[in-house]
């Protein structure tokens, strides 16, 4: 079986489904939605994780996410003790809300049937 990359617009029944990372950024995006800047991603990553998340993996994965149109940026004014001007403020996409959706719907396949209990006992 051959999975298409997921272009600009995501188009293709076909196209590949998220790295794990990649869906963990989004969903965090979805999460902080209105103020998901990169540090907030990475808090939200970490808090519901429990792992560390080197902040220049975030922005990479934003990077690669926003190239293949899954995700979109705005540049926002920053407040209150904020040393800078302006922050990129992500949200998902309409084809990113697909990508997300098909990778669930993927996943989901993948674990019918296993019974993890048998898996612990072995």
């Amino acid at each position: 079986m051959t999975l298409s990359k997921r272009g600009k617009g995501g188009a293709g029944a076909a196209a590949a489904p998220l790295g794990m990372l990649e869906e963990q950024v989004m969903l965090a995006v979805v999460r902080t939605q209105g103020r998901a800047y990169g540090m907030t991603v990475r808090r939200e990553l970490e808090m519901v994780t429990g792992r560390s998340v080197a902040i220049g993996s975030v922005y990479v994965t934003l990077d690669r996410l926003e190239a293949k149109g899954l995700v979109a940026s705005r540049r926002a004014s920053g407040s209150g003790g904020d040393a800078g001007g302006s922050r990129r403020v992500f949200s998902v996409t309409s084809a990113g809300a697909r990508a997300l959706a098909d990778t669930r719907a993927m996943r989901r396949r993948l674990w019918q049937g296993i019974e993890i209990g048998s898996l612990l006992k072995a």
